[in-house]
């Protein structure tokens, strides 16, 4: 039965919380604290007890979230009503240059388009969801389209705000607002994190954007409370009751509503503007409180934005100017060979412990033996190493000079050395030979177990719970010897693997039960592991043939006739179904119930293809997003602002700009029965 609330008491919390609120807002944003905090202590104290004794005061946007929830079983995912795109990486001055050029020739202008440049901060891309001005929803980026739901973790950390700062005396919450931002542990509290996870026993973070998204995921957000977790907040999806002209207008409002903006973030440059500040936050990128790996650049007009649009994975208005990798110098202590799921042999040197940008690294791939020629990398030479776009370490020379005359040339094992098979390097025609060198054994334990690990993973069956540890034993036990046995388990025998009671074993069960279920055509024939072969490529399979014994017994043909299908991808696939024993693994898989979903079979031929939409106005007949479904198999595209490169504007019910200006540049207007006859193959 609900509390009996005395209506005092309910004025006392929300007074209080009130005024914790609007003190975080003054720490963490504004760095201009109004009270002690010791005050602030006691009232978040005082509330506590409120809470405590009166359940039915709870609030879930209650600053005394920010010291964490109850914990959850799993984390919960959810859809982002805007895509959370990645952006193209630049890294030179003229890939800048180029980028400024495509926008412009894009906007049809020859004038200046002014940018907003922002730090990169390394950290973990969140969106934070706000309705009637109360957090409602944060989940991480995930794949873009879907995030893990972390409402609970992002809640504590005190640069979020749980309800909005009003803009203004007068000025009411937006009904929704959905922004983006970065979540990232400082330089200092990385640190003292590490020292505190070594005084408690625990493992250390390799990075502070490790140790960022491990806190993220906690299950219990009391967990992530302890983190010395922050948030700048640089974007925005769906809003409702807002409205921007630019990223800099964007960005100075979303600060008054309590969010934490990076102060060193310039508006309105000129390209060459950008370059000048892009070496100034070179500069001094070491000195600053946080890691940044870079800058990004997003054209700073709205309507500029919505114009330019996007291509499949990235914006065409914004792009990342990468810092140049960090490089340090360490020693080659030895060279092994690991075997991956394809039979390829790959040398990977063991370093001599080295921290490049905050992160030790002790190994470095080396690719292949005709890198290792062509560098002439030996065990115990001084080499030079670097991380790739800051995250990949490599060797990029060998420091000849301090050779003492005790290094030793490194040969390529003729046999593996895991199942001790022939290892081959095949021909890619002529008298040329392919760079790495495979064992020749399809049986082989390494190829097997890498295969598994790729089956289970994230873009194939997505089988939570079956790590890298968990695989080991699985084949070491011999309860498989293919991915087709997983579906033959019982959790019986897989409690009886080592760390693997009853409860988790089931758990383990359930969840090759599920991934049955949830398995596309696309993710099966990537989960096959075909070489060259990968999610991009699965997806075009899958559309294009809709059915996969269509694509097992597909002619060379029909494959090359699939646009983005490569010869060399036509080869692997057609060598793979070839192989009697991939047909067994497919046959397999099916007798253990698994029936991928068929895909829509794209049109062999559309009159719409390459063809550029843009909607506008009510739809009566059709939603919108069915619309762009449509518009997409039949292979157009839809855009959001009309050009000159526009071929129809789709006018709906009360359509207004976008009609006027298709009408001036003689764009052709359609509604929507002329839009179906269209689709349908009906129209002209």
């Amino acid at each position: 039965m609900p509390d009996s609330i005395d209506p005092n008491l309910r004025a006392k919390v929300d007074q209080i919380r009130k005024t914790l609120h609007r003190a975080n807002y003054r720490y963490y944003v504004l760095d201009d604290p109004e009270m002690a905090d010791s005050e602030y202590d006691r009232l978040m104290q005082e509330l506590l007890h409120l809470e405590d004794a009166h359940p039915g005061l709870f609030e879930a946007t209650s600053p005394t979230a920010k010291v964490g929830s109850p914990p959850v079983s799993k984390l919960d995912t959810s859809v982002h009503t805007i895509p959370m795109l990645s952006l193209d990486n630049g890294f030179s001055d003229a890939d800048i240059r180029d980028f400024d050029q495509r926008v412009k020739r894009f906007l049809e202008t020859e004038g200046d388009v002014l940018y907003t440049a922002e730090p990169k901060i390394d950290g973990v891309a969140v969106e934070v969801v706000y309705v009637n001005g109360k957090l409602t929803t944060a989940s991480t980026r995930g794949d873009g389209i879907r995030g893990e739901v972390i409402t609970a973790n992002v809640a504590t950390i005190g640069s979020v705000p749980l309800e909005l700062q009003p803009a203004s005396s007068q000025a009411d919450p937006p009904a929704l607002l959905e922004l983006r931002g970065e979540v990232y542990i400082d330089k200092a509290g990385f640190e003292a994190l590490n020292r505190k996870q070594l005084e408690n026993d625990q493992k250390t973070f390799a990075n502070p954007r490790n140790a960022a998204a491990g806190s993220l995921r906690q299950l219990d957000s009391k967990v992530t409370a302890g983190r010395p977790l922050k948030a700048f907040f640089y974007g925005i999806g769906a809003c409702k009751g807002l409205t921007f002209s630019s990223q800099a207008q964007m960005l100075e409002h979303i600060k008054q509503l309590g969010f934490s903006v990076n102060p060193l973030i310039r508006s309105r440059l000129t390209v060459d503007q950008i370059l000048d500040f892009y070496r100034e936050l070179d500069r001094q990128r070491h000195d600053l409180p946080y890691e940044i790996d870079g800058m990004v650049i997003k054209v700073d007009r709205f309507d500029y934005q919505q114009t330019l649009g996007s291509k499949a994975r990235s914006p065409r208005w914004a792009i990342a100017y990468k810092f140049k990798s960090v490089q340090a110098t360490t020693h080659v202590r030895a060279i092994e060979i690991q075997v991956g799921r394809t039979g390829a042999l790959t040398p990977v040197a063991h370093l001599a412990p080295v921290n490049i940008g905050g992160v030790m690294v002790s190994r470095a791939t080396l690719h292949n033996e005709e890198e290792i020629a062509k560098k002439d990398i030996r065990i115990g030479d001084t080499v030079f190493i670097e991380r790739a776009g800051d995250v990949i370490p490599k060797v990029v020379k060998v420091v000849t000079s301090l050779r003492t005359g005790r290094e030793e040339v490194f040969d390529m094992p003729q046999t593996c050395p895991v199942c001790g098979s022939q290892a081959v390097r095949e021909n890619t025609g002529g008298d040329r030979l392919e760079a790495v060198s495979r064992c020749a054994n399809i049986n082989c334990p390494a190829q097997l177990k890498e295969r598994v690990k790729h089956f289970a993973s994230k873009g194939a069956f997505d089988i939570e719970g079956l790590g890298d540890k968990l695989v080991d034993q699985l084949l070491t036990k011999e309860l498989i010897a293919s991915p087709a046995d997983l579906f033959h388990l019982t959790s019986e025998k897989v409690a009886e693997l080592e760390r693997m009671g009853a409860k988790s074993a089931q758990n383990l069960i359930e969840a090759i039960a599920h991934s049955k279920q949830q398995v596309t055509l696309a993710r099966f024939i990537y989960a096959l592991g075909i070489r060259h072969i990968g999610e991009s490529a699965a997806g075009l399979l899958a559309t294009a043939f809709g059915d996969l014994d269509a694509v097992m017994n597909a002619t060379a043909d029909q494959l090359t006739a699939v646009d983005g299908i490569g010869e060399i991808m036509v080869d692997s696939l057609k060598a793979y179904f070839a192989a009697q024993g991939n047909r067994d693994l497919v046959a397999s898989l099916r007798d253990a119930g698994i029936a991928p979903a068929h895909a829509p079979k794209a049109p062999a031929v559309s009159t719409l293809s390459g063809k550029t939409f843009v909607l506008t106005g009510k739809l009566n007949i059709l939603t919108r997003n069915n619309a762009r479904k449509q518009i997409e198999q039949a292979g157009g595209k839809v855009t959001g602002s009309v050009s000159r490169k526009t071929d129809y504007l789709l006018a709906g019910d009360a359509a207004g700009a976008k009609l006027q200006k298709a009408q001036a540049l003689g764009v052709t207007v359609i509604d929507e029965q002329t839009f179906l006859d269209l689709i349908q193959g009906e129209g002209t």
